[in-house]
């Protein structure tokens, strides 16, 4: 893989020129470093065991690097000197590292850094992918590409978050690619297909361990609480000379896409697309014995029998149902029950799982965040029945993101949130959307709850439009201002002329806080995007730059 740039324009100042090419054969232009995990991370990744080593698996080479650390001087993800300049970040590739367990392509990466370097990027984004880590067996990890990316960026002066993704990668918006959960798991969920979410009629979803299992030892003797302590664990002594240096922030894994929810939208062999409401995910036998518990517990067992009969299907409008519909069910004393029992579980989960990392990464100079989808179609709606079913109790009447925000708050985690970049008014008016109105009530929760709100872009957007929208967003007089971006994703078109300029400007607009209104309109027609749907985009192709 080769990164050339067509382009001359340059990362830094755009008047004036430098041209940049590299190729698997022509490596003239940039220096590729070598990059060799030690033998003691090799021997140690090769059968980690449940005990941990508190020696840095690779110090060596992070006191080699050190001279990095000189000539790039750290800054701390989310607490900088200039309180109004938000640093931006780039999410890497899905398929960063191989399902053969290597850093995937390596000179283009290498190549990519620094462009994303000199374009002023903060850092990148990573998923460290449980079903890649810990694929050949319980407690036997393989952190080795991740080793490798590590140096990569801390070489180019740059800083990582990392995502501890115990989900699986494919089925929804945006997977371009598909790693499942560890085989070991697969093997246990087939033996047993309630550890996985289930709804009304059936369906398994393998995206995700469910949350009604949490504190079960189903997973060869260890609960999936534990599994995930032990994961995050072996991460911190595997980096702990990086953590707080170059590995900044700690994104917790919670749910389907790393979300805090349920997985009540999934687009697997189109069960769901877009505007549908989704389907409640409560009906594997650890969630349906904990509803008929909160039953009995009230003395109405009679609701513990399972979710609403009258929810509908994933690809039903609210109106289409009993439940969902304006003066539907939802707002019923039984409704009322189960929306707080449901929603509940789903705090609940993050929660054990927050206080676990906490535990793990309080004393690593490294901030943890959490991230909450940003499910805006129905928004208008008074029951606002796709938030309901991904498990966020948010009606006219229940403002079901100060609980969220609260949690995260009170642990000193990061609420992370998505869909900054669009705006009503690109929305199809039978979807009943409002990402502006979402936005604004997540903002002003965060705000409430005094948390910090991070933000990303839900679907790719290359348009100035989209950027201006989170500037927008960032600097309103509403609620607070956002303490980090990150934008999704690198890949081959992000370095295409007129998108690369864009992203330029943006991050140094950001780097002054945000303080223009909008970036240069020099794409003139805004993009109608929302989920499952893209039209009226224009490709430019004047300069261009290819990852080959």
């Amino acid at each position: 893989m080769a990164l050339t740039l067509r382009s001359s324009i340059s990362f830094v100042n755009q008047k004036e020129t430098k041209v940049l090419k590299t190729s698997d054969d022509v490596p003239a232009a940039v220096s590729f470093a070598k990059f060799k995990p030690s033998l003691r991370l090799r021997a140690k990744n090769s059968m980690q065991e449940a005990h941990h080593t508190r020696e840095n698996s690779f110090s060596s080479e992070a006191r080699r690097n050190d001279k990095w650390e000189k000539v790039h001087a750290p800054s701390v993800a989310h607490n900088h000197n200039d309180s109004k300049r938000v640093p931006v970040f780039v999410m890497l590739p899905l398929d960063t590292v191989t399902m053969g367990g290597s850093l995937n392509k390596p000179r283009a990466m290498n190549a990519s850094l620094m462009a994303l370097k000199s374009a002023g990027v903060e850092g990148v984004m990573v998923d460290a992918w449980w079903g890649l880590v810990e694929k050949d067996g319980p407690l036997k990890y393989n952190w080795e590409p991740y080793a490798e990316l590590v140096q990569m960026v801390q070489m180019h002066g740059l800083k990582l978050q990392v995502v501890m993704s115990f989900h699986q990668c494919g089925g929804n918006v945006g997977d371009t690619c598909s790693i499942p959960l560890p085989p070991w798991v697969l093997e246990e969920i087939s033996e047993n297909p309630d550890l996985v979410y289930t709804d009304r009629s059936g369906r398994r979803n393998p995206e995700y361990i469910s949350l009604g299992c949490d504190s079960v030892p189903v997973l060869r003797g260890r609960t999936p609480l534990q599994v995930y302590a032990d994961y995050m664990r072996s991460f911190r002594d595997t980096f702990r000379d990086y953590l707080g240096s170059v590995i900044v922030e700690i994104q917790v894994g919670m749910g389907p896409c790393g979300e805090l929810r349920y997985p009540s939208y999934p687009e697997t062999n189109g069960t769901w697309r877009f505007p549908g409401i989704g389907e409640f995910q409560c009906y594997d036998k650890y969630m349906k014995a904990s509803l008929a518990a909160a039953a009995e517990a009230i003395g109405k067992k009679e609701w513990g029998a399972g979710g609403p009969h009258d929810s509908g299907q994933y690809n039903q409008f609210p109106d289409d149902t009993g439940f969902f519909r304006k003066e539907g069910t939802w707002n019923s004393e039984y409704g009322r029950f189960f929306l707080e029992w449901y929603s509940s579980k789903l705090l609940e989960h993050g929660e054990r799982i927050l206080v676990s990392a906490k535990g793990i990464f309080q004393t690593s100079g490294v901030k943890l965040s959490g991230k909450v989808a940003g499910i805006h179609w129905h928004y208008r709606a008074r029951s606002h029945a796709a938030e309901l079913t991904a498990g966020y109790y948010n009606t006219r009447q229940n403002d079901g993101y100060l609980p969220i925000a609260k949690m995260l708050g009170k642990h000193g985690v990061v609420f992370n949130f998505t869909c900054m970049e669009m705006k009503d008014r690109e929305q199809p008016d039978f979807a009943n959307c409002s990402p502006e109105g979402l936005v604004h009530q997540v903002k002003m929760a965060t705000t409430t709850a005094r948390a910090e709100l991070a933000g990303e872009n839900a679907l790719e957007r290359y348009d100035a439009n989209a950027y201006a929208q989170v500037l927008s967003t960032n600097k309103s007089d509403s609620g607070s201002g956002l303490t980090a971006f990150t934008y999704l994703r690198m890949n081959k078109k992000l370095f295409e002329g007129d998108n690369w300029r864009h992203l330029v400007d943006f991050v140094r607009s950001m780097s002054e806080g945000g303080r223009r209104a909008r970036l240069p309109a020099s794409d003139s027609h805004g993009s109608d995007l929302y989920v499952g749907h893209i039209k009226g985009t224009q490709e430019k192709h004047t300069q261009e730059a290819a990852l080959v």
